[in-house]
């Protein structure tokens, strides 16, 4: 009876053991279900809105355990696309993103606090124009689940805003231009 008892226990706990784990998700850009985006002031007068092509990265999930949740993403600065070439081009050059010094900027999670149901607080060393510093931004869950394709998807959305002087960007576009506005919209499929 307690080799029954001891084998239905370890037989449980097999079975449940991958339920209580986070799952690991690649962040699908080949499929382009993810986005890397940014809005900035012109002059005070409208809004300038742009992305970044290419990028990649993971992400760690499992909803039962929200404060383990971490993501690294990596982004190539000379993707950048505001949908006018001489802008891209003064915007990769040493003014702004100096791309061919700083080719890549990143953000790599340290912590997540859980505020809600699909809601939470991400903190990480985010590293652009080669300085890196410690941010926090909100995120929230779109949605989870199986695919058509027989695969199972996850995506979050976060957004936060960013001094340009703080990482030695001092370009001078007027006052109402200082701050830039992060956007990231990540799908992950599970792996």
């Amino acid at each position: 009876m307690k080799k029954l008892l001891l084998a239905l226990g370890m037989t449980a706990a097999a079975t449940l053991a991958p339920l209580s784990q986070a799952a690991t998700y690649d962040i699908d850009t080949k499929g382009a279900h993810a986005f890397v985006q940014f809005k900035i002031k012109h002059l005070g007068y409208s809004w300038l809105l742009g992305r970044f092509n290419t990028f990649d990265g993971q992400f760690e999930y499992d909803a039962s355990a929200p404060e383990k949740s971490s993501i690294a993403v990596e982004i190539e600065t000379a993707s950048i696309d505001s949908n006018h070439a001489e802008r891209d081009k003064h915007l990769k050059g040493s003014d702004f993103l100096n791309v061919s010094k700083f080719p890549t900027s990143s953000f790599k999670s340290t912590g997540f606090k859980s505020t809600g149901e699909g809601e939470g607080i991400i903190s990480g060393d985010f590293t652009l124009h080669g300085v890196t510093k410690n941010i926090s931004f909100p995120v929230t869950l779109v949605g989870e689940g199986k695919d058509p394709w027989g695969g199972y998807r996850a995506g979050f959305e976060g957004k936060t805003t960013l001094k340009l002087s703080d990482y030695g960007i001092t370009y001078n576009l007027g006052p109402a231009s200082t701050h830039v506005e992060i956007e990231l919209h990540v799908e992950g499929i599970r792996q």
